[in-house]
């Protein structure tokens, strides 16, 4: 039998949408106002899901404060309140993307996770955009 269990949290953060080989023109086309060169903010929202075996000891698939502490050490101390553009170093060559950006906190929090769990990440950018990653 397996279980998911999942953890919220959430952390505000600024970016750019932007290519630096791409003209202006392009930029304002592909990203519009996403592109703005001072940068515009949101309040993300992060669902972090952990799928396993019930361990028979503990009743856990995985204890949440663990899962609790995981997502505030590789996420939120990382993001929260930065220009993801300028003080985020996986940003300093990769477009911030709501795509790029479920990515990257799959892949810092996939390595805190035990192989035989799966790990699925829910980022909201918006209440109604949001991205899902499982590593696939």
């Amino acid at each position: 039998m397996r279980v998911t269990v999942s953890r919220k949290a959430h952390f505000n953060a600024a970016h750019r949408l932007y290519r630096k080989d791409w003209s202006d023109e392009q930029n304002n086309r592909v990203f519009g106002k996403c592109n703005n060169p001072n940068f515009h903010g949101h309040n993300y929202e992060l669902i972090v899901s952990v799928t396993g075996k019930i361990n028979p000891e503990t009743g856990y698939v995985m204890d949440i404060k663990d899962l609790a502490d995981i997502i505030y050490e590789e996420v939120e101390s990382r993001f929260d309140h930065k220009n993801l553009n300028l003080d985020v170093v996986e940003f300093q060559e990769l477009n911030p993307t709501a795509e790029n950006i479920v990515v990257v906190i799959w892949n810092l929090i996939r390595k805190r996770i035990t192989p035989e769990n799966d790990l699925e990440v829910v980022l909201y950018e918006t209440p109604r955009n949001f991205v899902t990653y499982s590593g696939k």
